[in-house]
């Protein structure tokens, strides 16, 4: 009796967690943040604390960026049987071109995935970066950039958990349209492996 497969449950289940992670941290970023009641002046120099929101920052980018390529690189991780492990690479390689047309739709769809995904991510990613670097805290005559201080502007780190949402769904929906096609592909290549062996001339 075959198994039951639980990679795909564990892989989507993780992704999903470390981006409910990453949009808690963004969250509680938010309402972490430096104000302008805690800037200290000095003359002409500025000065700001280190706030929470530094490591929740930081914490939201680690756990949305595990999550990302988690999801992204976890493809195919049971591709069948390791013996016709190169007969089976050379089929597949064979069915993705004599089927492209077919599954030229189905693969514009992934890859559209694939692309928005990786979209999201990298603006959600540059939005806490950014915001957790200003909460890093500021020294008098070094401040943020050039000496002078920056406060991270209301709903930014907000706007980072909004974008989490959608980096989470494109790629869990391309997960799971990718492990199909490739485990179509797998088996569909084991049954023309198998073919060949019978046909085989002893």
């Amino acid at each position: 009796m075959e198994k039951p497969k639980l990679g795909k449950p564990v892989i989507c289940s993780t992704i999903v967690f470390l981006g409910t992670l990453a949009f808690s941290c963004s969250v509680a970023a938010e309402f972490k943040k430096v104000k302008a009641k805690d800037m200290k002046l000095d003359g002409s120099l500025c000065s700001l604390p280190r706030s929470s929101a530094f490591g929740l920052g930081i914490a939201a980018v680690v756990c949305l960026s595990i999550a990302q390529i988690v999801g992204t690189s976890a493809v195919c991780i049971h591709s069948g049987d390791n013996k016709s492990r190169r007969s089976r690479i050379v089929s597949i390689t064979l069915l993705v071109l004599s089927w492209y047309a077919t599954f030229s739709i189905f693969l514009l769809v992934s890859t559209t995935l694939l692309v928005l995904s990786w979209i999201s991510f990298g603006l959600a990613t540059i939005l806490l970066a950014a915001g957790s670097s200003m909460n890093a805290g500021q020294p008098y005559g070094k401040g943020w950039i050039n000496g002078n201080c920056y406060m991270v502007r209301n709903g930014v780190f907000l706007g980072a958990a909004v974008l989490i949402v959608p980096t989470v769904v494109f790629t869990v929906q391309w997960e799971r349209r990718s492990t199909i096609a490739c485990t179509h592909l797998d088996e569909e290549a084991g049954r023309d492996h198998q073919q060949r062996e019978v046909i085989k001339p002893r």
